[in-house]
């Protein structure tokens, strides 16, 4: 089920965005270290979480108050780590410095990146639901740009300042990103949906 998530566009500023694709497979990788600091540093060999990716902590011991508040963890239990080495992430929001001491266990969880080498993705900014298209990723000049980067395993949607100046005639619409897996046939996901708001240009060149 794709994600919700309203988004703003600045006319006359680039506009980026960066999303993360995620199968339904969960991944576990054990904790052996925890730090008692700020941000908080969290051990554990080849964790394979990619730098940016969101996480959950389950069922460490000591160190209780980093555990994800609810079992199974929600969505707002997860939370971007930082990658600091295949065995270290780091999680920049969290003060760990007057948490009890980490004694033992514990879980990094998350949720399988999915392989995009053989993906793509595309997406539509309408007036409304079944409505007219205002932008889009496909056509001969695309506006929207869409570039995958597997490593990172990041999809990055890019509306540059030149073409987001040149929006006068909407203020208010919606989008869906979908992902389409090169298998054959193609599978379609829809990845990320929600409104547009256009704010207006205050300082102009």
């Amino acid at each position: 089920m794709a994600k919700s998530k309203d988004i703003v566009i600045e006319q006359g500023k680039t506009f980026r965005l960066v999303i993360r694709w995620e199968n339904e497979n969960l991944v576990y990788k054990p904790i052996s270290a925890i730090t008692q600091a700020a941000p908080v540093a969290i051990t554990s060999a080849t964790h394979g979480a990619p730098d940016g990716w969101n996480v959950a902590i389950v069922s460490v011991k000591g160190m209780t108050q980093l555990n994800a508040a609810n079992a199974p963890p929600k969505d707002k239990d997860y939370i971007p780590a930082t990658k600091i080495s295949d065995s270290i992430i780091e999680l920049n929001s969290v003060n760990a410095a007057e948490y009890k001491a980490y004694t033992s266990g514990g879980y990094i969880q998350y949720y399988e990146p999915h392989d995009l080498a053989d993906s793509s993705a595309r997406m539509k900014i309408k007036d409304k639901v079944g409505g007219t298209t205002l932008l889009s990723s496909e056509g001969v000049t695309p506006a929207i740009d869409i570039a995958l980067d597997n490593t990172a395993k990041t999809i990055t949607v890019t509306i540059s300042a030149a073409d987001t100046a040149a929006i006068t005639t909407w203020k208010k619409g919606v989008y869906e990103l979908e992902g389409v897996d090169g298998t054959s046939p193609e599978v379609v996901y829809s990845l990320l949906t929600g409104t547009v708001t256009l704010v207006e240009e205050i300082v102009t060149a």
